[in-house]
């Protein structure tokens, strides 16, 4: 399974530099997981940016893929990542949902590099 980070999205739909990085990854919707946060993320990104239909079409992009909802079991487990790896909420969330689908964090989010089950690649 591959969990695309909302960097990754924001990079792929805005054709930025490292979009051929995720390419893989997001195009392969049978493998794809797809946490509630990174919907969120993104959905608010490109709304401030781009308005509310461009918004709505990346949400449904984004829904080609397993949506995995944050639940208490979850939260739970996303809790105990951030105290003990002190990383920011979404991006414990990420992993929690990573780790609970073993699946692999495609990202540019230096909160994530160096950590065991992602693919890292530095912003351009």
């Amino acid at each position: 399974m591959n969990l695309v980070d909302s960097c990754g999205w924001l990079e792929y739909f805005a054709d930025g530099p490292n979009a051929d990085f995720y390419a893989a990854a997001l195009e392969d919707t049978g493998s794809l997981i797809v946490p509630t946060i990174c919907i969120l993320e993104v959905f608010k990104r490109v709304f401030q940016q781009r308005g509310e239909d461009a918004a709505l079409q990346t949400a449904a992009a984004m829904h080609q893929g397993l949506i995995v909802p944050l639940d208490a079991r979850l939260a739970l487990r996303a809790a105990r990542i951030s105290s003990d790896l002190k990383l920011p909420l979404a991006d414990s969330v990420i992993l929690a949902t990573a780790q609970t689908y073993l699946g692999v964090i495609w990202t540019q989010d230096a909160h994530f590099k160096g950590l065991e089950g992602v693919r890292y690649t530095g912003k351009i």
